[in-house]
């Protein structure tokens, strides 16, 4: 009870104060619209919600996916030999420098209408770092003399990595797939706004903008927000599956 009344809780306090936010300031919806103006935009476009929000959420989902795929692969490249660390840090170090908003326009010319690759490309683009370094400091990271160990009495490699590199890195790869699951999002939405015949919530954001249906707007970033909580509970769920015994239980 205390783990679902907590969160309820702080929304219901942050819906108030945004609400009395905009009351007390007197803000028509144009400059900031208030909660209670999100349900009638909700119910008007529910149509375009679900069906733009389901579009959205795939195209996510294969996204994170793939990053998740790439990442762990190059981690493990990395965590194994320190001569491809070296070689490939500057280089992915390099890459996450760029800002994704100055790689959308150009991956939506080279993809022309090819909507949902681009959409997925880009949200991979933007959440394998984390995952990437992550594996990589947890295998790199590996206490010695469990290794030594293990050799010791007869453990293969592929014994040592199941039964010590693996576990040791779990706790680093979820936490890693927490903050990428906020960052694909962004490389969806990112693409959705900049693509001038795409679907998605992006798609649906400009369309409230270039309308000045700001409730709408807001409606839209709502409903990401509330896509991304989904995500993140669903990794939460993960983690306790495959990671539990790494959490500490704090008062």
């Amino acid at each position: 009870m205390k783990k679902v009344a907590a969160p309820l809780i702080a929304i219901v306090a942050f819906s108030i104060f945004w609400e009395a936010l905009v009351w007390v300031n007197d803000w028509p919806d144009y400059k900031m619209a208030s909660p209670s103006d999100l349900w009638p935009a909700f119910w008007k476009f529910r149509y375009f919600f679900l069906d733009y929000g389901w579009d959205t959420l795939w195209r996510t989902v294969v996204g994170l996916m793939l990053a998740v795929l790439v990442g762990v692969a190059l981690g493990m490249v990395m965590g194994f030999s320190k001569t491809m660390r070296d070689a490939l840090y500057p280089l992915l170090v390099g890459f996450n420098a760029i800002p994704k908003a100055t790689v959308v326009p150009i991956i939506a010319l080279i993809f022309v209408g090819q909507h949902d690759l681009n959409t997925v490309l880009i949200a991979f683009m933007i959440s394998f770092f984390p995952i990437a370094v992550s594996v990589s400091i947890g295998l790199s990271t590996l206490e010695p003399e469990y290794r030594d160990i293990l050799r010791a009495l007869g453990a293969s490699k592929t014994m040592i990595f199941w039964k010590i590199a693996l576990p040791k890195t779990l706790p680093e790869f979820f936490g890693a797939l927490k903050v990428a699951v906020t960052l694909a999002f962004i490389g969806t939405n990112l693409m959705e706004i900049v693509s001038p015949h795409g679907r998605g919530l992006g798609a649906l954001f400009d369309s409230g903008k270039t309308n000045a249906d700001y409730p709408l707007m807001f409606a839209v970033l709502i409903a990401l927000a509330l896509l991304g909580i989904v995500l993140y509970y669903v990794v939460l769920a993960l983690e306790k599956i495959f990671a539990g015994w790494a959490e500490r239980e704090t008062s």
